[in-house]
């Protein structure tokens, strides 16, 4: 199965990823339908969602622009999250069977492309996972399924378990874990790679500044936590020498935080949220910069 290079994250539609405290903020459904509309005029025909994003407004969301407009796009969802507070979560495989169904019917789709499980459930054994995931392939329910938010053991019981055909993680210039074991056993499994949050919550945009107030909004307004161990000099120091390359190459921080990771041999594909239309040109322009393994490098060495 061939996979573009952006796939349009839909994880802000009717919320913000899978928070339920945010569950009916972020885009709403007239901002989303604008932003797909815009997205397929781009050539973006790729969409990632969640069943939990918005607790099911992402994926109601995708359906309905689907069906007003006869388009269908590659469609990947995932499982695991809790659709609101108190309600379970995991991959038993009873969960698995109901929240594909309720994926597809709010989807308004016969199946899904690509199938992932959201994150490790330490309930429940791996196995018992990708043997329902590999009964979804059977009845045509999905044509793969895959990982995300994987370490390299998870990984590695993955692989031992079934055949996972996707890696979905974070990655990017103040991300880059995965470049230690991740990447590498994908490349000799012969497993995709998608890299979502390119842009680390923002902060490879530039809207950050040292010892300002977070703009009314951004993550770090909203959901700081994973991102407070950016706080320091030292990234800071990295990110005013990055604003620097970008200003010597004519574009933006955000543009080459994509052209970056499109540049690195084992990303297959990028996620890319766009909070509005107008941010949909960013992930055009990364995919035209078309940097150089040499100049990746030095980008890369800016991030100690």
């Amino acid at each position: 199965m061939e996979v573009s290079r952006i796939i349009l994250g839909c994880g802000n539609f009717g919320g913000i990823g899978s928070a339920p405290e945010l569950f009916g903020q972020g885009e709403s459904e007239e901002s989303a339908f604008a932003i797909m509309d815009a997205a397929w005029a781009f050539g973006l025909t790729a969409f990632d969602t969640a069943d939990a994003y918005g607790g099911g407004r992402s994926e109601t969301a995708i359906g309905k622009w689907i069906r007003q407009t006869g388009n269908r796009p590659t469609l990947t969802t995932k499982t695991f999250a809790p659709m609101d507070v108190g309600q379970d979560q995991g991959l038993r495989r009873d969960r698995v069977l109901r929240q594909i169904e309720s994926s597809l019917e709010r989807l308004c789709v016969e199946r899904v492309d690509l199938y992932l499980a959201h994150a490790p459930d330490p309930e429940t054994p791996v196995e018992e996972t990708f043997a329902t995931f590999e009964e979804l392939v059977e009845r045509g329910l999905t044509r793969a399924y895959g990982v995300s938010n994987v370490d390299a053991n998870d990984l590695r019981a993955a692989l031992a378990a079934g055949r996972p055909a996707l890696v979905q993680n974070s990655y990017s210039l103040l991300d880059r874990g995965d470049e230690q074991e991740v990447l590498p056993l994908c490349a000799d499994n012969g497993v995709a790679y998608e890299a979502f949050s390119p842009l680390a919550g923002g902060w490879l945009t530039g809207k950050y500044r040292r010892g300002e107030e977070a703009p009314p909004g951004s993550r770090m307004a909203q959901r700081p936590g994973p991102y407070e161990a950016f706080l320091v000099d030292r990234v800071f120091d990295a990110l005013d020498a990055f604003g620097a390359a970008a200003a010597k190459r004519g574009t933006d921080p955000a543009t080459l935080a994509q052209a970056w990771l499109l540049a690195q041999p084992q990303v297959t594909a990028v996620i890319a949220g766009p909070r509005r239309p107008e941010h949909l040109h960013v992930a055009s322009a990364a995919v035209e910069l078309g940097l150089t393994r040499t100049e990746a490098d030095e980008l890369a060495a800016l991030f100690p």
